[in-house]
């Protein structure tokens, strides 16, 4: 069986960097950090008292209140960056709903939620009170049904949890469910919402964190010789990916064709990557394989990227191991130098990044590069601290899960 085309048409957005598709890129273009105080909870005793919020968000301006009380932050965001996806791809009539899905990611579901209800059974006096919508509420899989019940999608509906690696392999798994003619468009992305007590005191405790609290805005720097490790970030980002000759029926634009995308496991450690990359090159090698391009078709990877001083490190030597002298040629760039990291939802604001490249032909940065990291290639040109414009006909999107999940997703310039 032939496999079919898969294109995007629709975008969508709620991150640390702005609330529309055009204030992120607006942000991304002109390397604005989305870092700054926490102002969710009181962080003053916390090691780090920084992350990536979304700015003056405030539920009431999307939902009915009542409405809204039934959602944790991270399906409200989902729901956002959906809605304006679904707009801007003219989804909402002549479409049949039979065949369009929801694929979601998140890697952790609804935080608040939990915490907010465990805290509140601890202060009782062991009476089970418990809010009727803790669950639905909790669960990671609200997301994807609220999306699906909203707007009468009757396709394809489940969330995939990997990690860090989640909306990534979401994408793919919509990717597949299309090409395959189990769909003909499918809502896919992620969200996340993990700046809470639990989440800053979680990663705090692995040490996975930056403690920049004098200058949070210097604070997430992937590949400087002085990272100390990422900023927790938040929001969320959302694709529409349909079938290439129903996306043309209907007149939709197109911003980029998906290509291809590869999946693999590090199968070495819970929360640290190989060393050595094994399963990044992998990863890579495998989506240049489903994409049917060599390495040197390649103009632009978005990087993983998180600032950590192993991480970086590891995918460094990957992509030298896979593209060889043709890494040279590459820009490499890590947005979460901007947002921070979504956790679950970085692979989808990711995927944006890279299909808006695409779309701009211009590469955003990695900011906040000060000092060069000797165990890294100075060769190798990461963008550092100014947007490049350049041609991009083909981008690769890469994430990382704990559990060493990986996850390359590979978009391009549709072809005739």
């Amino acid at each position: 069986m032939a496999l079919r085309r898969v294109v995007v048409t629709g975008l969508g957005a709620i991150t640390p960097l702005g609330k529309t598709v055009a204030e992120y890129w607006d942000g991304l273009s002109r390397g604005v950090s989305g870092a700054a105080p926490i102002t969710r909870f009181d962080a003053s005793k916390f090691k780090t008292r920084f992350a990536c919020e979304v700015k003056g968000y405030n539920p009431d301006d999307y939902f009915e209140r009542k409405e809204g009380r039934k959602m944790d932050l991270f399906t409200q965001f989902a729901i956002i960056a959906s809605d304006q996806a679904i707009a801007d791809a003219g989804l909402a009539e002549g479409v049949d709903k039979d065949r369009v899905g929801v694929i979601w990611g998140s890697g952790i579901g609804g935080l608040r939620t939990f915490q907010e209800e465990c805290i509140a059974f601890g202060r009782g006096d062991g009476t089970p009170r418990f809010n009727p919508f803790f669950i639905p509420k909790m669960i990671a899989d609200s997301s994807s049904g609220n999306i699906s019940i909203k707007h009468g999608f009757r396709g394809p509906n489940f969330v995939t949890t990997s990690a860090c690696a989640s909306s990534s392999d979401s994408i793919i798994a919509a990717f597949n469910y299309i090409r395959l003619n189990m769909a003909d468009v499918v809502v896919t992305g992620g969200s996340e919402a993990a700046i809470t007590e639990a989440g800053v005191g979680g990663f705090n405790a692995i040490k996975a964190m930056s403690e920049r609290n004098d200058a949070p805005e210097l604070a997430s720097r992937p590949y400087d010789k002085e990272r100390d490790g990422f900023v927790l970030g938040e929001g969320a980002g959302a694709l529409i990916l349909e079938e290439y000759e129903h996306a043309k029926a209907r007149g939709a634009k197109i911003y980029a064709e998906l290509l291809g995308g590869g999946l693999s496991s590090d199968a070495y450690h819970i929360t640290a990557p190989d060393p050595d990359g094994n399963g990044v090159v992998l990863v890579m090698q495998n989506a240049l394989r489903d994409a049917g391009i060599k390495p040197s078709d390649v103009d632009y990877i978005n990087t993983h990227g998180t600032s950590t001083p192993l991480g970086d490190g590891a995918e460094v030597k990957a992509i030298q191991k896979v593209f060889g002298e043709d890494a040279y040629k590459l820009n490499i760039s890590s947005t979460k130098s901007m947002t921070g990291h979504l956790l679950g939802g970085a692979g989808a604001i990711e995927a944006l990044a890279s299909i808006l490249a695409i779309q701009h032909n211009l590469v955003p940065p990695t900011i906040n590069h000060f000092t060069d990291d000797p165990e890294l290639d100075s060769r190798l040109n990461f963008t550092f601290n100014q947007a490049q414009e350049r041609e991009v006909n083909i981008a690769i999107s890469n994430t990382f899960g704990f559990g060493g999940h990986n996850t390359s997703v590979v978009f391009g310039k549709v072809r005739d």
